[in-house]
């Protein structure tokens, strides 16, 4: 695809390696958010009064976007805020197989409740783990993240499809933050009962939004708790006739946040979401071949078929120093240095990488 480097202004000035962390911002997402700061600046309550049809806008972008329907669709403020709303509404005696060493955004809410929890290890063979553990567990939720946050290993989609197959009754519920944004997933046909997303790492939307799509077979397993005065649209007679997506809603919407995940999604299809989803692909092959040829990527997700946009390298801290000094943005994450790679990074990026190496 052409190189959209230069709508980034971090990533012409450093190597940008960073998205797991944060995603960046594009000069074209902050002009917008300028223009809507100025709107409510000059308009107040009369550019509030667009609210209602600018939110059904922002519905109808991420729907979309991810092969869905808008009313599937509930904008939180990020995934833990949508996470801890949907537990309020499992029965107590749910049983839930999570995988160590997952996001504690995953786990600490469900130990918080006091559920029963059972865990399953992660390792090269993550897919045969859960399979073994659905077997022996019989859990009535799967928890997980799409993309595993340090090692960078991705779910395998199609035995999660087989999965849902084999076990039609197991719910699954994904972490897709680390992973929405580098491919495209069709959430109505995918396996994913549950999938919820913070918008700020490769939406590209920054801080303070995020959404959740829940299918409607599976809000039959919840008896949500949460509702405000938005959960039933401001109208005292829809007090006891609030829609699913209204309990997890409760209060006053942000459409500066929440619309800067349909500007970016607005931006990615104008420069053809298929066109980024080839190019990270390639980068993402490019870079694995050549951290294994280094040496230096020898963990779990390496041995794997597929790699993620994600790489976590062998390094220490003097490495992850001379990296720093090299211009080169990453993270220590686990036993070594995570490296990621989005839209506006490219081989050169990769070179720059390697030659630190």
């Amino acid at each position: 695809m052409q190189s959209v480097k230069h709508h980034f202004p971090v990533a012409n000035s450093h190597t940008y390696l960073n998205t797991a962390s944060c995603g960046l911002f594009s000069d074209a997402l902050v002009q917008w958010r300028r223009e809507q700061d100025t709107q409510l600046l000059e308009g107040g309550s009369l550019f509030r009064d667009q609210h209602k049809g600018h939110m059904l806008s922002i519905r109808n972008s991420i729907a979309r976007f991810f092969s869905t329907e808008a009313d599937r669709i509930a904008l939180v403020p990020n995934f833990s805020f949508g996470w801890n709303s949907l537990l309020e509404g499992l029965p107590s005696k749910s049983r839930f197989l999570l995988i160590n060493g997952d996001y504690p955004s995953l786990s600490w809410p469900i130990e918080r409740r006091g559920f029963e929890m059972v865990r399953t290890t992660l390792n090269a063979q993550l897919e045969t783990n859960i399979q073994q553990a659905v077997q022996q567990y019989r859990p009535d939720v799967l928890v997980l993240s799409m993309v595993q946050y340090i090692s960078g290993i991705k779910i395998d989609l199609d035995f999660l499809s087989q999965l849902k197959k084999d076990h039609p009754e197991l719910l699954i519920v994904a972490d897709g933050t680390q992973y929405l944004g580098t491919e495209a997933y069709n959430f109505e046909q995918g396996p994913i009962d549950v999938l919820g997303a913070s918008a700020y790492k490769w939406m590209l939307a920054g801080y303070g939004n995020g959404f959740f799509m829940v299918k409607p077979a599976a809000r039959q397993r919840f008896d949500l708790k949460t509702m405000g005065y938005n959960s039933a649209d401001a109208d005292f007679d829809k007090k006891h006739d609030i829609e699913f997506v209204g309990y997890m809603e409760p209060g006053h919407q942000d459409a500066l946040n929440y619309g800067s995940i349909e500007q970016s999604i607005l931006l990615f299809e104008d420069w053809g979401r298929e066109k980024i989803h080839q190019h990270l692909a390639k980068l993402s092959t490019e870079a694995a071949k050549a951290l294994m040829q280094k040496g230096v990527w020898t963990g779990p997700a390496s041995q794997r078929n597929r790699p993620s946009t994600i790489f976590n390298i062998d390094g220490d801290a003097p490495l992850f120093e001379r990296m720093q000094q090299a211009g080169i943005i990453a993270s220590l994450r686990g036993d070594g240095i995570r490296v990621s790679f989005h839209i506006y990074n490219d081989l050169q990026d990769l070179e720059a990488l390697l030659a630190v190496l």
